[in-house]
């Protein structure tokens, strides 16, 4: 992707949540971590406490780089929490070179995101 359509794709992304949650501003990238977390553990609760926070972006970005196979799913623990394992390095290096590494895979999580909706949506409608 070009630098302008990730600018874009990422924006539209940050909005989507703001108005899916009624904030009144958009959320950073942090908080979009979280949200992936939340959606990969599976099960909203209305508070969590600060490890839980931490815990569930750890999941969201080993999800997100399991995409590129540098983490793999190993498995659930008894809680239900999903467990990864560091498979390899990633592939780029400094703080804002993996900052937008990771934007670039939360744009391709939503987009597989969306696509799974819409097919779960025209298999209602048949």
């Amino acid at each position: 992707m070009e630098e302008w359509e990730i600018n874009f794709e990422w924006l539209r992304i940050r909005n989507q949540i703001k108005e899916s949650f009624n904030k009144p501003e958009i959320p950073d990238l942090n908080a979009v971590l979280l949200l992936v977390g939340i959606q990969i553990l599976g099960r909203w609760q209305k508070t969590y406490t600060k490890e839980e926070k931490q815990d569930l972006m750890h999941i969201a970005i080993c999800e997100l780089l399991s995409q590129q196979g540098i983490y793999v799913f190993k498995g659930r623990d008894a809680d239900g929490w999903p467990h990864y394992d560091r498979v390899t390095k990633s592939p780029v290096e400094g703080p804002e070179a993996q900052e937008r590494y990771l934007i670039e895979q939360i744009i391709h999580f939503f987009k597989r995101l969306d696509a799974e909706n819409e097919m779960l949506l025209k298999n209602q409608t048949h």
